[in-house]
């Protein structure tokens, strides 16, 4: 072999280990499956920061929000932003009606969650509205009127109605929309849903 394809194909293979190794460094670490997840349907799944920096009084019943939709679906898992990045899930504090950006959101793309006072001060779950207003994030519209035991009849069910967990219904929707990852999404709606009864 004439030494100048040598040359070649060294060079070539060379750069071939070199891409291959930068792209095997730039990966960073999946976290770790939580207990009775495996780590493979971990890391299918679509991840959504949010941010509730702005969402004063109402972390407590976030975080329970949070925590139910990441215990009922798989497809997708919301996770705090860090402080200073961008979320995808921008949530904030007003005096008005809850109301939220129907999605299903993609990551890079964002919608916004309002938490209203109003309905909190009418004698509505602040924990419901936060997993409810979620819901519409995720791209679940409105079921009302509608039973309790639908998390996304909202208001409907009364202000005696204190559940936070999606039926199995609203658990297949979502799992729907963010089965397949990233580019399986469809964009967002973009309309704005106001939870007002």
């Amino acid at each position: 072999m004439p030494l100048g394809t040598w040359f070649k194909a060294g060079t070539s293979a060379a750069a071939l280990v070199l891409a291959m190794a930068g792209a095997a460094t730039a990966a960073p670490a999946p976290a770790p499956a939580p207990a009775g997840e495996s780590s493979a349907a971990r890391a299918a799944a679509v991840t959504l920061r949010y941010d509730d920096s702005r969402a004063g009084g109402w972390e407590a019943a976030i975080a329970a929000g949070v925590a139910s939709w990441n215990a009922n679906v798989s497809n997708v898992h919301l996770v705090e932003a860090a402080p200073g990045t961008v979320a995808e899930i921008a949530i904030v504090a007003t005096t008005g009606w809850p109301q939220a950006t129907l999605g299903p959101v993609r990551p890079g793309r964002q919608v916004r969650v309002e938490l209203g006072s109003q309905a909190v001060d009418q004698g509505y779950d602040k924990t419901r509205i936060a997993a409810h207003e979620l819901g519409h994030s995720l791209g679940l519209p409105d079921t009302k009127p509608g039973p309790c035991s639908q998390l996304m009849s909202g208001s409907s069910a009364g202000t005696a109605c204190t559940n936070a967990t999606p039926n199995a219904t609203e658990r297949s929707r979502v799992q729907s929309a963010y089965a397949g990852g990233i580019a399986a999404l469809v964009p967002a709606d973009g309309r704005i849903l106001i939870d007002a009864p």
